[in-house]
């Protein structure tokens, strides 16, 4: 059975840091390219970041660079979202998605972990 889990979110002030992460198991993860997702109440999914299936390359929103970095570890099955200097703005569900580089494109989401930033 393949599941994405995430964990890590919570409520932090402005200005504050979070580690997200999400823990994948039923497939070959390392073969897989590695993206988290975010969706604010109200809102649209709004793509963050991914990572490639060797983690050499890395990609982010506009509005996250310098302030969040993505990372994985093959070996642990583990990809990581560490947010830093959060705004309120980023305050939003965040997904894990693992999506083969390869045809047809097969995808897997997480279940979500909420991340609010309030003072």
């Amino acid at each position: 059975e393949v599941q994405l889990v995430e964990s890590g979110g919570g409520m932090v002030q402005p200005g504050g840091s979070l580690r997200l992460s999400c823990a994948a198991s039923g497939f070959t993860f390392s073969s897989y390219d590695m993206s988290w997702v975010r969706q604010a109440p109200g809102k649209g999914p709004e793509w963050v970041s991914a990572i490639n299936t060797g983690g050499g390359s890395t990609n982010f929103l506009d509005s996250v660079k310098g302030r969040f970095t993505i990372s994985r570890d093959n070996a642990k099955n583990m990809v990581y979202l560490q947010m830093s200097s959060l705004k309120p703005e980023d305050t939003a569900f965040y997904y894990c998605n693992a999506k083969s580089p390869l045809f047809p494109r097969t995808s897997y989401w997480g279940q979500g972990t909420q991340v609010t930033v309030s003072s």
